[in-house]
């Protein structure tokens, strides 16, 4: 347009009006297409390619007698050697007389550009002529000619990746079998066509576009389908009672493995529940009667301690009343572990027990933890070893590392022998954990032992003699709260040679 607008050379416009003309086909706006390729003089050296593309668009307008006359202008002017499309150009005159209904003139232009196309080994256009050619018979009512065409047009589509040529070649043979009453290979063409048609359209439009089309078909081949219903109603009955009976056997079959599945699996449910339910109301019984017992065995002994410092009051034996008052100390600190321990299990098993990870600094809290026991260490003559590194820190909840670190530390002074020794460390492994180690000098156990506390079914151990009051719940809810923070858990021990109880907590991310 720039070039049109600053420049009067008439050759420059001829070129302009020409890649205008050539750009607005391409795009198939053939109105401005036209326009600009009528304002092209005959001198540009190229007016025939105008002749040509001026036939291509008013055959794609279906103006055949228009582009029929653009075509044979060209043909008339012999006096130089073009370099155009031989093979299109006489497809598109065949086409041109073809619908003009000179079917002579269009069988010998059609086999024109097959014979050009042939040599060349043009596939793609080849299929495309077939089934012109066949079409042209068709139309002639020369179904014996036409049907090869189609065929061979047919065959030939399996070669090329032009989905539209194999859909077209696809619903050619389909429309044949159909002229032939052959049903079966037409419905086999049919779908072959639908696939076909599927890879050009979208999905979403499939079934709308083969109901359209089935309604096309069924009211070209109304009168045939009306024959095919009277001949075959019986047929069809039978069949779809058959397959109407069958298909309710079958859903009566499946209906019948699901419930029988289901019931199979609810009850494998129910029994494992019961099973669970039965342990876990075995170790509630258990678990009251030790507490009961352990309670009113404590209860009882303070008691009597209670009744002998009250005697040894009037006769003022003060040493022993010292003895009996730290023993009921110990006594009652038991308990209270005991009774606390109860609390937070339940509080666990009712899952409103709050877990808040934050950075802890370990040596403080065992420090902490330590110094509530130092008159029970002072009574056993314990002597505790506390060499943790100052610059340990771990990431979990404050409440319940204090809950775990006192529970450990309770049965490390329990099960430690007067004049023992307790050591708390921790390991220097290479790794995303801090390794807490107990380690006491006290009773041990065996393997067997150790690995009931570690197994998660197992809740309530045995007493190994009736001074200590313990029920092996405070070691299942240290494994609970190790497990809620992350951490890990592990003992080691032999017996009459001590215990370590390992605990892992997760280091601080910084």
């Amino acid at each position: 347009m720039k070039q049109l607008a600053i420049n009067n050379d008439p050759k420059l416009h001829d070129y302009c009006y020409y890649l205008r003309g050539y750009s607005f086909k391409k795009k198939d706006l053939f109105e401005e297409a036209k326009r600009s390729f009528k304002l092209i003089s005959n001198d540009f050296p190229f007016y025939y390619k105008v002749k040509i593309y001026l036939g291509e668009i008013f055959l794609e307008q279906r103006d055949y007698s228009k582009a029929l006359a653009f075509f044979q202008e060209f043909e008339k002017d012999s006096s130089t050697v073009y370099d155009f499309n031989k093979s299109g150009f006489y497809h598109n005159l065949g086409i041109c007389y073809f619908h003009l209904q000179e079917y002579n003139k269009a069988e010998l232009f059609l086999f024109k550009s097959t014979e050009i196309q042939l040599k060349k080994k043009d596939t793609l256009r080849l299929v495309s002529s077939y089934m012109d050619i066949a079409n042209l018979y068709y139309e002639q009512y020369k179904d014996d000619e036409a049907i090869p065409y189609f065929n061979k047009a047919y065959l030939l589509s399996k070669k090329i990746t032009d989905y539209k040529l194999k859909q077209n070649a696809a619903l050619n043979m389909a429309v044949v079998e159909e002229n032939r009453k052959d049903f079966f290979k037409a419905l086999t063409y049919r779908k072959e066509y639908e696939n076909w048609r599927d890879s050009l359209n979208n999905q979403n439009k499939i079934w709308t576009i083969a109901t359209i089309e089935k309604k096309f078909i069924v009211a070209q081949k109304e009168k045939q389908i009306e024959l095919l219903k009277n001949q075959n109603t019986l047929k069809k009955t039978q069949r779809n009672a058959l397959l109407f009976f069958t298909l309710l056997l079958f859903i009566f079959i499946g209906i019948g493995i699901y419930f029988y599945r289901q019931k199979i699996i609810t009850n494998k449910i129910i029994l494992a529940q019961k099973k669970d339910l039965n342990q876990l109301n075995k170790t509630k019984d258990t678990l009251f009667s030790i507490v009961s017992h352990d309670l009113r065995s404590s209860v009882n002994t303070l008691k009597l301690s209670n009744a002998k410092i009250f005697e040894w009051l009037n006769i003022k034996k003060y040493s022993e009343i010292n003895t009996l008052i730290q023993n009921n100390s110990a006594i009652t600190n038991s308990v209270y572990n005991l009774l606390d321990n109860l609390l937070n299990w339940s509080l666990l098993q009712a899952k409103i027990y709050h877990f808040n990870p934050e950075s802890l600094h370990l040596l403080s809290i065992v420090q902490q933890i330590e110094y509530n026991f130092r008159p029970l260490l002072f009574y056993k003559k314990i002597n505790l070893e506390c060499t943790i590194p100052a610059n340990n820190y771990i990431l979990a909840d404050l409440d319940s590392v204090k809950i775990i670190l006192r529970n450990l530390i309770d049965n490390a002074i329990k099960f430690t022998d007067k004049n023992g020794t307790i050591k708390i460390y921790t390991l220097n492994e290479m790794d995303n954990y801090h390794t807490l180690v107990i380690e006491d000098t006290g009773l041990g156990m065996n393997e067997k032992m150790c690995q009931e506390l570690l197994e998660e079914s197992i809740l309530l151990s045995k007493k190994k003699n009736d001074e200590i009051v313990g029920t092996g719940l405070g070691i299942q809810l240290c494994k609970a709260m190790i497990k809620q923070n992350n951490g890990l858990f592990y003992i080691k021990s032999e017996e009459n040679k001590g215990t370590k109880m390992i605990v892992k907590f997760q280091k601080e991310i910084e």
